[in-house]
């Protein structure tokens, strides 16, 4: 399968209408690319530092926007995660959903929220992603801070996944440098995954951003990844050969399903 990550400039996010057409260019580029999958940042509308009432205006029209997009999924064949922020009643919950064509959304609720803005703006979700089938892999979700828990990744591994999608917006500093280039390749080497982590990169009018967008193989290894001020389009090819190697070196899903307390 080819991946299609799109590292995002944050100043260029946009909510409504005009941000559906930058969502629309990124899938048209995934398409030229001969992407299976393209990947967006968290809270790819409005942009993650729009604020509490742009993120609630945005999570009002949620299924009218994820309709949208499941049409240019269809007419492109492309498949899409991206963050998004969604209503649930009264509250609004920071989510990742991907789409996959001829396939139902699915759509997760982020569990761990970061910081006053998050958690002045969002109600946490409570239970893990589901786990589903696309191509030859089976695909879970996540939301920035969530992947910085190891229970988050090793639920979703212990569920079956071997592709884990996590949209971010990590801030920028030496210890998201740290996230980025050490925690997260470490999470799919411990759980022999696949995980591809998508951020923006440069600043909108509250928050600055690290960059340093990844695509992990399960042995670790960084299949693409961004720089820290350039948006880009990283693609990366992800073959289910590439489990063969770790799981058998080190095979810590296996161990722990067969020890006792």
């Amino acid at each position: 399968m080819r991946l299609a990550l799109f590292q995002l400039d944050a100043a260029a996010a946009r909510s409504g209408a005009d941000g559906l057409l930058g969502i629309d260019r990124c899938l048209a580029r995934a398409r030229e690319a001969g992407a299976d999958l393209a990947h967006l940042p968290e809270l790819a509308l409005p942009g993650y530092g729009a604020g509490a009432q742009a993120l609630r205006a945005e999570a009002e029209r949620a299924a009218e926007t994820i309709a949208r997009l499941q049409e240019r999924v269809e007419e492109t064949r492309v498949a899409l995660a991206l963050g998004l922020p969604v209503a649930d009643g009264p509250v609004v919950r920071n989510a990742a959903v991907l789409l996959r064509p001829g396939e139902a959304p699915v759509v997760y609720a982020k569990r761990f929220l970061y910081g006053d803005y998050e958690r002045g703006a969002f109600s946490p979700g409570t239970i893990i992603s589901p786990v589903v089938a696309f191509g030859d892999f089976r695909v879970g979700l996540l939301v920035c801070f969530d992947v910085e828990f190891p229970e988050t990744v090793r639920a979703l591994a212990q569920a079956g996944a071997d592709l884990v999608l996590v949209p971010t917006a990590l801030p920028a500093g030496e210890g998201a440098r740290f996230i980025a280039r050490s925690l997260v390749p470490t999470r799919a080497f411990e759980n022999s995954v696949f995980l591809s982590y998508a951020d923006w990169c440069g600043r909108d009018a509250r928050f600055a951003y690290q960059g340093l967008s990844m695509v992990a193989g399960p042995d670790g290894a960084a299949l693409a990844q961004g720089g820290e001020a350039q948006p880009a389009m990283l693609v990366a090819d992800l073959d289910p050969a590439a489990f063969a190697g770790p799981r058998a070196a080190n095979n810590y899903l296996g161990e722990l399903a067969d020890s006792t307390p």
